[in-house]
């Protein structure tokens, strides 16, 4: 790669997987603005050409790529697009399911899906990134996991060990993938207002655990998290791989 600004991302293509709306949303819109061309992805694809549309008309690039991340013909057609643009310098694995429910009450059937979807699916498109970034000599992976995958409690087992097998994945990819200039790394989330948190959002008894837990104590917005990935995505983070980079308010130091 030419040498860079430290978050410059000019000529770089990135794929920031459900970047239609809340946090992937947010991603997509700052590293259009530190100069990648962005790949705007999600199921819906009228959303997909909403967003891309939005980042074309504040100067940025973008590209609508709607496919379902567990639709392994949808994903393989989607990186022929890539390689046929240049091939993927920039990963994020941003889509991911949530369900809360006890051990007891998850069957075979729901648990395969949980997996599939945060597990299975960003370890297979990171597996065709890889394809595309040893090519170029260069790449970054981003995985973006939970501070569920940090700590766990009561009620969470299948979502909390998908996204511990995200972090384990994310220093086995580092170690296989360095020699060959792709840094991997992981940003996990705590408390941010999105779509699926928007009740909770509201929740007076949810908005004073949070005083009490976290440093910061408040939510964190979609455009918080944002940099943190950018910075994972640049030249900035040149030397650091494998490392699960937690973006929560403090929580996890309060824990």
């Amino acid at each position: 790669m030419p040498d860079l600004l430290p978050f410059d991302l000019t000529g770089q293509h990135a794929l920031i997987t459900g970047s239609s709306d809340g946090l992937g949303k947010a991603a997509a819109e700052l590293l259009a603005r530190a100069g990648a061309h962005v790949w705007i992805n999600g199921r819906d694809e009228s959303r997909c050409f909403k967003v891309a549309g939005e980042i074309e008309d504040n100067a940025g690039i973008a590209t609508a790529l709607p496919f379902d991340v567990s639709d392994e013909v949808a994903v393989a057609a989607a990186f022929e697009k890539l390689a046929k643009a240049g091939g993927l310098s920039i990963l994020v694995n941003n889509v991911g399911m949530r369900d809360r429910r006890t051990l007891q009450e998850f069957s075979r059937e729901d648990l395969q899906r949980l997996f599939d979807v945060d597990l299975v699916s960003p370890f297979r498109l990171a597996q065709r990134a890889a394809t595309q970034m040893t090519a170029k000599g260069y790449g970054r992976i981003v995985n973006v996991s939970s501070i569920a995958g940090l700590i766990a409690q009561p009620g969470d087992a299948a979502y909390t060990s998908a996204k511990a097998g995200i972090n384990g994945m994310t220093k086995a990819l580092a170690a296989e993938l360095g020699a060959q200039g792709v840094c991997v790394n992981a940003i996990a989330p705590g408390f941010f207002k999105t779509a699926p948190n928007a009740e909770a959002a509201e929740n007076p008894d949810i908005a004073e655990k949070l005083r009490n837990a976290t440093a910061l104590g408040r939510w964190g917005e979609p455009e918080e998290l944002a940099p943190a990935i950018l910075f994972l995505a640049s030249p900035a983070a040149s030397y650091m791989t494998g490392q699960v980079l937690a973006v929560d308010g403090g929580y996890t130091s309060h824990y």
